[in-house]
């Protein structure tokens, strides 16, 4: 099931590559995982597998590469964003970034270590 957004930059495949290797549970990924050194817990694993993740730890890239037999390139689809055409300074030269008045902060997003 592709992302329900297509605008989105990302599509993960995930869920269809569990179902190509007979995988048709989020819960069917623990063992493996788990035989990767990987410890997930059924919740992490749940939005692993439904969601688009925000951050993806390296080590569980690799995992879930390795368990599905596939590539990085296989699980992300990502789509390049269509950039609005720049315009020409007063010189006549073509500005070398964005304009300073494009540029907006962004906000972080702490997250508390949960005890």
């Amino acid at each position: 099931m592709p992302n329900p957004d297509r605008d989105a930059p990302i599509t993960w495949h995930l869920r269809q590559l569990m179902a190509a290797a007979g995988m048709f549970q989020t819960t069917d990924l623990i063992e493996p995982l788990r035989a990767q050194g990987v410890q997930l817990s059924r919740e992490q694993i749940f939005r692993l597998v439904t969601k688009v993740p925000e951050r993806l730890n390296v080590e569980v890239l690799a995992a879930l590469c390795r368990i599905l037999s596939c590539t990085p390139t296989d699980l992300i689809e990502v789509r390049v964003a269509h950039a609005e055409p720049r315009r020409a300074s007063s010189s006549g030269r073509m500005p070398s970034g964005p304009a300073v008045g494009t540029l907006r902060p962004m906000p972080a997003k702490l997250h508390r270590p949960t005890e």
